[in-house]
């Protein structure tokens, strides 16, 4: 191994102890109330280590949803896969899919979520804006497909499938906060699956 590959794996571990960290104090201690000397404490680095790294908190938080987009990607372009499948079992494993990427970190997904109706998007760098909007594209891109077979068998509505795909996002996104509110009152309950059927309205004639 090189000199530069042993450095650029070095930095890539540190980045990644630096998000761990945030993981864990975001969870404890919330957005607002994190602070970017928190993060270094808890990664036992200096707060100027992080700087190298993020160039503030917003980014550093934003930088939690790439894990996310990029697993949100990998599952729905395996359903894309199952070239076997009807439209309507697409649908259920489209639906299957996105209960995965929910279970696979749902404190992440929420703060996504937040994020992406927050301010804090205008303070990334161009280079993670860039980053998160192509892997949010191709995973709208990857879901849209889903719903072109069904399209064209008039299973599901005559309408453009990225319009589908957002509808179908919207409604996920949706779902998933309204789940973390009642997390609240009952945190035993499992809302998300219990709810999910209400994903298959964009069957023409059958809700």
């Amino acid at each position: 191994m090189g000199i530069q590959e042993r450095k650029e794996r070095e930095k890539e571990r540190r980045r990644q102890q630096i998000i761990v960290a945030a993981k864990r104090v975001f969870s404890e201690k919330g957005f607002n109330k994190a602070t970017m000397e928190d993060i270094a404490k808890e990664a036992e680095l200096s707060p100027g280590t992080l700087y190298l790294y993020f160039k503030n908190k917003e980014e550093l938080y934003a930088s939690l949803s790439l894990r996310i987009l990029q697993y949100l990607h990998i599952r729905v372009s395996h359903v894309n896969k199952e070239s076997d499948l009807s439209p309507d079992q697409k649908l259920k494993a489209l639906m299957d899919a996105m209960y995965d990427v929910y279970d696979f970190d749902p404190l992440i997904i929420i703060n996504m979520f937040h994020l992406q109706s927050s301010e804090t998007l205008k303070n990334l760098s161009e280079t993670l804006l860039d980053e998160i909007k192509q892997l949010s594209q191709k995973s709208i891109g990857a879901i849209a497909r889903i719903f072109e077979d069904g399209i064209a068998q008039d299973i599901y509505v005559d309408r453009h499938p990225v319009a589908l795909a957002d509808i179908f996002w919207a409604m996920f996104s949706g779902v998933v906060l309204w789940e973390a509110s009642k997390k609240i009152i009952s945190a035993d309950k499992d809302y998300l699956k219990s709810t999910g059927h209400g994903l298959r309205t964009i069957r023409t004639g059958n809700p």
